[in-house]
């Protein structure tokens, strides 16, 4: 009878070559599994003529290649021989000739880059956000950041107060955010004003897209990750989706596609739980029937979006910046997130949101109710389309083209030098009227990135 499929704690080979030891390295690192010498791609035993030598040298080879120690038996089975070679799973990283591999699935993977450094700092039992950052001192970090934790944590009644009236430095320490004279990682995003002088990629995004390649304006959300979470939840709401308005008597109703409490924990659950070592953002996209959050993010060993769906402990992949944030009131440590969402959803009737994990990153898609989509419906109207009334200051960038043109180029047509006067009062409401358009879209921060007049633009 022939032995079950190869799969994660099981491989086969038909002879013995040294580079096998990278199997063995990749079950150490991983959940441990047995290497077969003599079966042949389909499991089935072919013979080792060699068997005997093997059994005595390899058990030594893999102590003074890999350093660890492995179970070599000898087994028969269908009248031939072969070696199993037994390795279990070791707390500490194992190299083999300087490459660190892991199994996963039926594969051997070999850990690069970010992926190697998150290894690296798992299998010695720290997380990244706990890694000690020279270069930054307590006085470096933001009094109002930490002022407005106080506020949260005040009100959380998470703290004691005593720590609460303690100086920076205490309640820093008090936190678990150093580490002998350093700060952690952690400390510099929950409480510095610039986190992303030192961290890549630390911002939020959000963008509304009247299509998948048609963005109509966006913003950039920086600053300490308590900031972050409130402008953006702001933001997002007051900005980027707009309210149904019914009535009921005189009272007038306000009813959003997706609910606060359910906006307001997933964006939390994208700032603390994002793999802040891919410098990438949290990115927010919002359409006219529907709003994504995509993440960053790595799931736990062994962990899929159906075990977020269920039942699940709390695993945090940022402990430090969760704890703070837990602290603070904002957050729960049950792993209750996404399904707090769920029932914020299911409370306020609407649909619920799906999730996806595509190895790189974690989206959570809301829907909006076609209920939602009828009551803000704008009504076709029944005489021809007139040119949109617009400010004397878009007329005249308008008038300033002549084909696709710079940010910068457009400024100086119109003899203007204050960039953030020709943002607001120029650039945003020719976007927003979809008077002009960008060029790249998808790369709104691009130096190449031009404009250019859209057919309602050139009425």
């Amino acid at each position: 009878m022939l032995p079950m499929k190869e799969h994660q704690h099981l491989e086969w080979k038909e002879t013995w070559r040294d580079e096998n030891l990278r199997w063995l390295c990749g079950f150490a690192n991983a959940g441990g599994g047995a290497l077969h010498i003599g079966r042949d791609d389909q499991g089935v035993v072919i013979g080792l003529p060699d068997a005997a030598k093997l059994l005595e040298e390899l058990p030594n080879k893999v102590r003074d290649v890999l350093g660890i120690v492995a179970e070599v038996n000898l087994r028969q089975e269908n009248g031939g021989d072969f070696l199993e070679i037994i390795v279990p799973p070791y707390p500490n990283p194992i190299s083999y000739r300087g490459h660190y591999s892991t199994r996963s699935g039926s594969t051997l993977q070999e850990q690069k880059g970010v992926a190697l450094d998150r290894f690296l700092l798992r299998k010695h039992g720290r997380t990244w956000d706990a890694v000690p950052m020279p270069g930054v001192k307590v006085t470096d970090l933001s009094t109002a950041a930490i002022s407005q934790f106080r506020n949260l944590a005040r009100s959380s009644g998470r703290l004691d107060p005593a720590d609460l009236r303690s100086s920076k430095i205490s309640l820093v320490e008090r936190l678990q955010l150093t580490e002998g004279t350093y700060l952690r990682r952690a400390a510099v995003l929950l409480f510095h004003a610039d986190p992303g002088r030192y961290v890549a990629g630390t911002f939020v995004k959000i963008g509304f897209f009247r299509s998948e390649s048609d963005l109509a304006y966006h913003d950039l959300i920086q600053g300490d990750l308590f900031t972050q979470a409130a402008k953006t939840i702001d933001l997002v709401r007051t900005k980027y989706l707009k309210a149904a308005i019914t009535y009921q008597g005189l009272q007038r109703i306000e009813r959003y596609p997706v609910p606060d409490a359910a906006l307001r924990e997933a964006v939390l659950n994208a700032l603390v739980h994002r793999d802040y070592a891919i410098g990438a953002p949290v990115q927010i996209r919002v359409y006219e029937d529907r709003l994504r959050i995509w993440n960053p993010a790595v799931l736990p060993d062994g962990w899929t979006v159906k075990t977020l769906l269920g039942t699940h402990s709390s695993t945090p992949f940022n402990p430090s910046i969760a704890h703070v944030f837990f602290r603070s009131g904002e957050i729960e440590t049950w792993g209750r997130g996404i399904e707090r969402i769920f029932s914020a959803c299911k409370e306020a009737g609407t649909p619920r949101p799906a999730l996806s994990f595509d190895g790189t990153g974690l989206t959570v898609e809301f829907r909006f109710a076609p209920e939602y989509l009828k009551a803000v419906k704008v009504p076709e109207p029944v005489t021809p389309q007139v040119t949109p009334q617009v400010t004397p200051q878009v007329q005249q960038l308008l008038g300033a083209f002549t084909g696709e043109h710079t940010r910068q180029e457009l400024q100086d047509k119109l003899g203007l030098t204050d960039r953030e006067h020709f943002r607001k009062a120029y650039l945003l409401p020719a976007l927003e009227a979809g008077l002009i358009v960008p060029t790249r879209p998808d790369k709104p921060n691009s130096r190449l990135q031009k404009y250019r007049l859209t057919p309602k633009g050139r009425v």
